[in-house]
């Protein structure tokens, strides 16, 4: 089977959109925190000039940021964001564009940053899908130049993209902010994809995405969720014995395969079941479910509740 594009399929399944909220022009010394985000929110921040560090508030651990840098904290995590010099930071004032995003001001001296910080927002269940197969924290670190078959890579494409949303934040032309909104959603996108490509991978699904042996199990599962897909068969797509298919994915993913093929089968149910016209015996089927009752069964397992009351919830929410 030819590599399938699991990206496409992966944010297919669910709608995400962003929202840019402040820019940060600060100089040093400086220091920001943010409460943890729903459930249903990744914050994000482009460090587009300057330097910063984002800090865990319960471990103390902090990564350094440079201009260019994107981090997105997936699991909405509580974090902090310095300068790095641990002397108090002076007065913060903002003020309001019209256009509703908030301009953050504050009267140091020192080291200068400019930063964009917004929201990605992504619609239950699948925000549970994002939890539990990105990292905590993902920096993905922009730069540029071609490989060496000339070919440009989703990093490259980045900071394309990142020099775009600085020209727009720091200009005044009409539609600055609807077009920044719609970067975001772009942004989102790539980030996954210069992550996933990136030598030092974080763990997850973008660490499993980036493994040569095991990409045609990957675009096996992507592309036809619905197949009977076994150990075995995902082994022999992959040249590999059960044991080793087996040692390879949990090392990479965390999970088992077939966990991996049930979060995304029960994705594309939930988004089936909104239809009110299809029926729960064919939503079974079309994700491979031959037997109603065990697709309800792991349905509940894994959503927390029954076909039917997603189904009501999903109208409601309607």
């Amino acid at each position: 089977m030819t590599n399938v594009d699991w990206l496409s399929h992966l944010l297919q399944m669910m709608t995400v959109t962003g929202q840019l909220e402040v820019r940060c022009v600060y100089g040093a010394p400086w220091r920001i925190a943010w409460a943890r985000s729903a459930a249903q929110e990744i914050p994000y921040h482009v460090v587009l000039k300057g330097r910063a560090f984002i800090e865990d508030p319960d471990t103390g651990t902090a990564k350094a940021l440079r201009g260019g840098d994107i981090v997105l904290l997936p699991h909405g995590s509580a974090h902090v964001l310095h300068d790095g010099s641990g002397q108090a930071p002076g007065h913060t004032y903002s003020r309001q564009d019209a256009e509703g995003w908030t301009i953050s001001r504050n009267d140091g001296q020192g080291a200068q940053l400019d930063m964009l910080c917004g929201r990605f927002f992504i619609k239950p269940p699948h925000d549970r899908l994002i939890r539990d197969y990105l990292p905590t924290t993902l920096v993905v670190r922009t730069m540029h130049g071609r490989g060496e078959d000339g070919s440009v890579s989703a990093s490259e494409h980045l900071a394309s993209l990142v020099g775009l949303m600085r020209m727009e934040s720091a200009g005044d032309k009409p539609g600055r902010y609807a077009i920044l909104n719609a970067l975001t959603s772009a942004l989102f996108t790539l980030a996954l994809r210069a992550a996933s490509e990136s030598d030092a991978a974080p763990a997850g699904l973008l660490a499993l995405a980036g493994h040569p042996r095991l990409a045609p199990a990957i675009s096996a599962i992507f592309a036809d969720p619905a197949h009977p897909w076994n150990l075995p068969s995902l082994a022999s797509l992959c040249s590999m014995s059960r044991a080793t298919f087996m040692r390879h994915f949990q090392e990479k993913l965390g999970r088992s395969a077939i966990e991996l093929l049930t979060d995304i089968r029960m994705s594309l149910a939930a988004n089936e079941l909104k239809k009110p016209a299809v029926t729960t015996e064919a939503v079974a089927d079309s994700v491979g479910y031959r037997s109603v009752a065990a697709f309800r069964r792991v349905f509940t397992e894994k959503m927390g509740m029954t076909p039917g009351q997603w189904r009501r919830l999903a109208r409601e929410g309607q």
